[in-house]
């Protein structure tokens, strides 16, 4: 069931009537939508934002999901998602979209608003293993907020060792879970 509190552009308001509205104060920007200026923005408002850009078959993933848990304050541009079937049926081209062709393991995904998304735990170690400044930046942002355990996050990757940049993921939990 859709959110009372969230307005998606074209539904029962124009982009045009929720534009006003925001420059009125009266809603604020929460990812593709609009949210009441007053009501609490929640993970669940947060999935739901974006629920229309994520293909079927497909979670949210790297910075997206870390994003949806509440660990950074605005939804990357490009938003990462992951197969969570075997079928390989692409999505539709979308320069928002960056899409991973491996299966997120049904373990390592949650459903928020009926959007899955990976874990925290899962979400933190995928941006460990990435090398850009910007990823690891959410990965402290995860850790030093408390959305996810880097104790726990070291853990799957350990269990994953097979998986690429593992050592360098290991290297920046450590660091991190001395803070």
């Amino acid at each position: 069931m859709a959110s009372p509190f969230l307005y998606i552009p074209g539904a029962a308001l124009s982009v045009a009537e929720l534009s006003a509205a925001r420059i009125d104060g009266h809603v604020v920007e929460v990812g593709d939508a609009y949210m009441p200026a007053d009501a609490a923005e929640t993970t669940a408002l947060r999935a739901e934002s974006i629920a229309g850009l994520v293909p079927d078959g497909y979670a949210v993933t790297h910075a997206a999901a870390a994003w949806i848990h509440g660990a950074i304050t605005n939804l990357p541009a490009r938003v990462a998602v992951q197969r969570t079937r075997p079928d390989r049926a692409r999505p539709d081209h979308s320069l928002r979209l960056e899409c991973r062709d491996s299966i997120v393991d049904p373990a390592d995904l949650m459903e928020v608003a009926g959007v899955d998304v990976t874990t925290p735990t899962r979400t933190l170690a995928d941006l460990a293993r990435c090398l850009d400044k910007p990823s690891r930046a959410v990965a402290r942002a995860m850790a030093l907020g408390g959305v996810a355990d880097p104790d726990a996050a070291r853990r799957w990757i350990w269990t994953h060792a097979r998986l690429p940049r593992t050592t360098s993921a290991l290297r920046l939990l450590s660091r991190l879970n001395t803070r």
